[in-house]
């Protein structure tokens, strides 16, 4: 079963109801529902334009071990970073796995993060290297995408599958979300996710 997100229902300038909007580390994120004519499904998206370590927004009634979570997002602005990615098994702020997309770098990494430290994984079939070269044009709407099933994570971004990574930091069921990084304003619609058996 999947479930879709468009943030349609929601008033234009308010945050989503059902979220937990925080962030990993300090500052200020600003999590609204607002209006945008290029939106994938019209008119409302979910934008990020505060200012945090890590900002995140995490669905509360959300419990998965197993499953998917997909998201269309445009990188907007930002000058420190440009970023925009989908997080699961979340516990809470502090410990989630993420896959993020960063249109600075024109790459896309996934990383565990536990107690509030990031760390990037390594690619199988691959040792070291930091993720994967890939371009994230600002202005445009993308696809980021995660499979995860047990220890094994597959990404896939704009329709094309990138790599895989093993990991069992993080083995329990928990919550999806969204994640940016430092100065990124981040606009996302369209979020789906689900759980398979």
């Amino acid at each position: 079963m999947a479930e879709t997100l468009n943030f349609d229902d929601a008033p234009a300038g308010a945050s989503p109801l059902g979220w937990i909007l925080s962030m990993t580390g300090r500052g200020e994120p600003k999590w609204t529902v607002e209006p945008d004519p290029t939106a994938p499904s019209k008119p409302n998206v979910l934008k990020q334009s505060g200012r945090a370590t890590f900002p995140v927004a995490i669905k509360r009634d959300t419990d998965i071990r197993d499953g998917f979570v997909e998201v269309k997002f445009k990188a907007v602005t930002g000058s420190e970073d440009r970023a925009a990615g989908v997080i699961w098994r979340a516990k809470d702020a502090d410990n989630y796995y993420v896959v993020r997309a960063n249109a600075l770098e024109d790459n896309v990494v996934l990383y565990k993060t536990v107690k509030g430290v990031r760390t990037s994984l390594d690619i199988v079939g691959r040792k070291g290297g930091y993720g994967v070269n890939a371009p994230v044009a600002s202005g445009q709407w993308h696809v980021l995408r995660c499979d995860f099933a047990g220890t094994r994570f597959r990404v896939t971004y704009d329709g094309r599958q990138l790599f895989d990574v093993e990991d069992a930091t993080i083995a329990q069921s928990g919550m999806i979300g969204l994640w940016t990084k430092a100065d990124s304003v981040t606009l996302f619609d369209d979020l789906i996710y689900g759980e398979v058996k």
